[in-house]
């Protein structure tokens, strides 16, 4: 083991690495290697960003001068830096893997459990993590929610347990992180323009599987459970239904446990529906997916109840903005593609729905053809918002639909909210008593805003701004 570590102390001191990207994740990779003493820069495209490494222009660069290429998340394989390095023979190298050989050095016992999906990953790692905390375990949730997992390893005190939150895009690109338990939520068309296909992405989502044992699996998503059947690990089927021996489900109103049970004839009871709030169909299904994570590394039912009880989810998930004159007008800017947005309409019952942005080559088919019903009348923004309105007017021609353009006073991250203002006019003229305004986008944001965050908190400022009055 001796050697093993000293290896590792060694492993990038002195190595010239190229780092692809100055986001969260890259300035996160800079700071541990250079100060093991890697020779680091980095490369950019975005010409905003300032950092403190040295920078490197694309037509600057002769990758065989580098020891390493470290590819930040979003970064296509088929960039021509990526693709130079393959061809040239340098190592590609991303955070997770980096940061799976450095806690073996820092923190050889620490044990990582990790979930993917299309939707519902940060509630349900944030629900997972809060699970382990109140069964005593020192854990924290980390990767594509909150810190970097780098960042987390590299703590001089570390964590015990960590609950990584894993993109398309992370387990694309790692290869060596292994896990003592996952979940896969749900696979949904999402980010095929970044993978070039639907199979493409689903591959990279199922390609959690390899490095676990035991896998937590969403029983109620087709897609899931035929692309896990080749797998030879434990898998744990959760639904909402009652559930069989070996799987986790609800009955009546409880949520139930037979899986980690001594007799799985027998049933446990994890914790009550009403303990999972809000207690829409897919967040139960998110608690059950947390609660199998939990029992995977031994953490009771009851400290899974006491989590449950206690959790708030993050903000702009279906987040309650205000109720005025028995109108809702509710945040959820985090349903980023049609798989959310179809969760997010479902849980309501009548409604204003605020929609589009960039559709990442996303089809809103069977989003408008499962929603239809729910939706009242149609808010359409953004640049890919003519994919919502064509589906609308072909499936629900009934359905009215208001398009508005940005403003010419608008400028993206601007102080001026006109854009956002101007739709919670338009939703506050037509709205009337029993309508939820439902911002779920379906669609990225980074055409009119600086991200999903962004929209959310302009949403809620025009809706405090228009509809409560307050300056």
């Amino acid at each position: 083991m001796g050697g093993e570590v000293k290896e590792m102390a060694t492993l990038y001191s002195d190595r010239k690495v190229l780092i692809l990207g100055a986001g969260v994740t890259g300035i996160s990779v800079a700071q541990s290697l250079s100060k093991r003493g890697a020779v680091i820069a980095i490369v950019d495209e975005n010409t905003e960003r300032k950092f403190d490494y040295p920078k490197i222009e694309i037509s600057d660069i002769e990758i065989s001068e580098w020891d390493a290429v470290v590819v930040s998340p979003g970064w296509k394989e088929s960039h021509p830096v990526i693709q130079g390095a393959i061809s040239a023979g340098v190592d590609v190298l991303n955070e997770i893997d980096i940061a799976w050989d450095l806690h073996l050095e820092i923190a050889p016992a620490q044990k990582w459990i990790a979930l993917t999906g299309t939707n519902g990953k940060t509630t349900t790692v944030e629900m997972a993590a809060s699970m382990l905390r109140a069964g005593g375990l020192n854990a924290i949730a980390c990767g594509n929610v909150g810190e970097t997992v780098i960042s987390v390893v590299d703590r001089s005190e570390p964590f015990d347990y960590l609950v990584l939150e894993l993109s398309s895009f992370q387990l694309h690109w790692s290869r060596k992180a292994q896990f003592v338990s996952c979940a896969i939520l749900n696979i949904a068309d999402d980010h095929t323009d970044w993978h070039g296909s639907f199979d493409e992405y689903v591959k990279a989502k199922i390609s959690i599987l390899d490095r676990s044992s035991t896998a937590i699996l969403n029983g109620e998503d087709g897609v899931v459970v035929e692309k896990s059947a080749h797998w030879q690990g434990r898998k744990v089927f959760y639904s909402l239904d009652t559930p069989k021996p070996g799987e986790l489900g609800v009955v009546e109103d409880l949520l139930v446990d037979r899986a980690f049970v001594a007799d799985p004839q027998e049933a446990a009871m994890i914790s009550q529906l009403v303990d999972v709030q809000p207690t829409a169909p897919h967040n139960v299904s998110n608690a059950l997916a947390a609660a199998g994570l939990a029992r995977s590394l031994g953490v009771s039912h009851e400290a899974i109840q006491r989590a449950l009880q206690g959790f708030t989810p993050g903000r702009h998930r279906i987040e309650l903005i205000a109720e005025v004159n028995a109108i809702k007008w509710i945040d959820d800017s985090k349903a980023t593609n049609p798989h959310a947005a179809a969760a997010s309409l479902l849980s309501q019952l009548k409604v204003i729905w605020i929609a589009g942005g960039l559709a990442k080559g996303a089809s809103m088919k069977e989003l408008i053809s499962r929603t239809k019903g729910r939706i009242r009348a149609a808010i359409i923004i953004g640049e890919d918002g003519n994919l919502i309105s064509a589906q609308l007017r072909e499936q629900a021609p009934e359905i009215e639909i208001f398009e508005i353009d940005a403003p010419q006073d608008y400028r993206k991250g601007g102080a001026s909210n006109s854009l956002m203002e101007s739709i919670i006019r338009k939703a506050l003229e037509i709205a009337v008593e029993g309508d939820s305004v439902l911002l779920a986008p379906a669609c990225a944001s980074m055409d009119q805003f600086i991200s999903y965050a962004d929209r959310g908190d302009r949403f809620a400022a025009a809706v405090k701004k228009v509809v409560l009055h307050e300056e």
